[in-house]
């Protein structure tokens, strides 16, 4: 249980750790237990030992492979844990140590700037990778100093010893000062945008694409430092219950708030559910549960349904299997074949789909139902994908502009005339969700095809969460009929859904 915070001079609220919502024991209340008492892995191969930096060792490998070969922690991070045979504590702290360094990363490098008196540009990648390793657990978890000095260090040792008294002399110094010390250094003089970037680690262009995708949906502007501590939140795994393969009173955790199907797990191996190794469960958001869902939910013709950018899976294994239901097939579109892999695996126990190498601007159709889950920024993702925030760039959103209006003209147009096309996201940005759609419809209503009906997705969504409709509109030009989901308000990634039906 986190400790009782006191209001700090902004008016927003300080655990002892320093920073705004921020645990110093860590997303999952760790303080110990970095191995078990013999040292060992348990169910590690015979000869293989665990160590008692096998943890920190782990997550600085996954920086480190972040920072330097542009890896995904979201992918890295769940095979290295697989293939150790960690238990769940030790599997819980090394998550905690890799995903809070790199969501707090930019606050961070800050300190390490001047703890270090260099720009963090010039320091090689493995001591600076245990420099953001050690900062997180002196500044952001509950980890005695010497705890956090010594082991750290001993992880850099082992492959990096000539920089293991830069890293040492470098913690030390971070050490000496508590986290609001630091955070009044590093923002000195700062103008509101670039506090908020440094405190709460997000690129300035994105705290101030923020900014204007709550104004642009509608809601207060207000509401930024809650949406950016949301993003630096540790999000629960979430696992998903296929309808008609197995009920979610089967799976263990805690029943989703929002999701019907989902519920929420406290380890961080959720590949030891025998349903998640199965395929009757899936790894998954409740938010992007809540996409696939809400176009099941909704009436069309019979017909075969389709999924236009299916990889890696997880939209396409809920649609698959209400679609079961209804003894209708789901075809399952990627244009990578790796990701079509993914997708089979993700849809293995489901026999009435198949997945194909497609481009999903080539889809044929016509289909009742297609899902359109378009290639995005990501921006409503950053719990789950911290490191996305620091990849991304401002020409990104231009440059996917283009492939998202094609691939939502292309779904429109592989519709059955009744059917409906869902148009999703994992982002708020405006660019990327109402401006796509709301242009995508006025050019087909320009060249004579205004054969679309936007639906009142806020109404469906609520139907199946037992929510307020006004909490998931979308207030825009199209009177508030699309939908967003918010990390802080909803707890979940921000999905953006359209739901749009072809006419008769």
């Amino acid at each position: 249980m986190a400790e009782p915070a006191d209001r700090d001079r902004r008016g927003g609220s300080r655990g002892r750790g320093g920073h705004r919502g921020i645990d110093r024991r860590g997303g999952h209340g760790r303080g110990r237990g970095d191995r078990d008492r013999t040292g060992q892995e348990r169910g590690a191969p015979q000869g293989e030992r665990m160590g008692k930096h096998l943890p920190r060792r782990i997550a600085w490998e996954v920086l480190l492979d972040v920072a330097t070969k542009d890896a995904y922690a979201n992918l890295l991070l769940p095979a290295k844990l697989a293939r150790t045979h960690m238990g769940a504590q030790d599997a819980a702290l090394t998550t905690e140590l890799t995903y809070g360094a790199l969501r707090r990363q930019k606050f961070y490098d800050a300190v390490i700037e001047i703890a270090s008196s260099r720009s963090v540009d010039t320091i090689d990648p493995e001591p600076l990778a245990a420099m953001r390793l050690g900062a997180h657990q002196l500044l952001s978890m509950r980890v005695p100093n010497h705890a956090a000095l010594s082991e750290t260090v001993a992880v850099v040792k082992r492959s990096a010893a000539k920089t293991a008294g830069f890293v040492n002399a470098v913690l030390r110094r971070i050490s000496e000062a508590e986290p609001d010390v630091w955070l009044d250094r590093v923002t000195a003089g700062a103008d509101e945008t670039t506090r908020l970037a440094i405190e709460h680690s997000h690129p300035e262009w994105v705290v101030r694409a923020l900014t204007q995708a709550l104004k642009g949906h509608g809601r207060d502007a207000a509401e930024l430092e809650a949406l950016l501590a949301a993003d630096n939140a540790p999000a629960k795994v979430g696992v998903t219950a296929l309808p008609g393969l197995i009920d979610r009173t089967e799976l263990p955790g805690d029943p989703t708030p929002l999701s019907p199907i989902g519920v929420s797990l406290d380890t961080a191996v959720p590949r030891d559910v025998a349903a998640v190794a199965d395929g009757r469960a899936r790894v998954q958001d409740e938010g992007s549960a809540l996409v696939a869902l809400a176009l099941a939910e909704v009436d069309a013709p019979a017909g075969t349904w389709a999924d236009l950018c299916a990889g890696p899976g997880g939209k396409a294994a809920v649609l698959g299997a209400a679609a079961a239901g209804e003894a209708l097939t789901l075809e399952a579109f990627d244009s990578s074949e790796h990701r079509v892999d993914l997708v089979r695996d993700s849809t293995k126990a489901l026999s009435n789909v198949t997945a194909a190498l497609r481009d999903g601007r080539d889809a044929r159709g016509p289909y009742s139902k297609i899902l359109v889950d378009v290639p995005c920024s990501g921006l409503g993702a950053l719990r789950r994908r911290p490191e996305a925030r620091y990849r991304r760039r401002p020409e990104d959103i231009t440059a996917l502009s283009g492939l998202q209006r094609e691939l939502l003209t292309a779904a429109l147009d592989a519709c059955a005339p009744g059917g409906v096309v869902a148009y999703s996201t994992c982002s708020p940005h405006y660019a990327e969700t109402v401006l796509i759609v709301d242009e995508v419809l006025r050019l087909r209503a320009k060249s004579g095809s205004a054969d679309v009906e936007i639906l009142d997705t806020p109404a469906v969504l609520s139907a199946i969460t037992g929510t307020e409709a006004e909490s998931f509109a979308s207030v825009s030009r199209a009177g508030g009929r699309y939908a967003q989901l918010w990390p802080h308000v909803h707890n979940s990634d921000g999905m953006f859904l359209a739901l749009l039906r072809k006419a008769k």
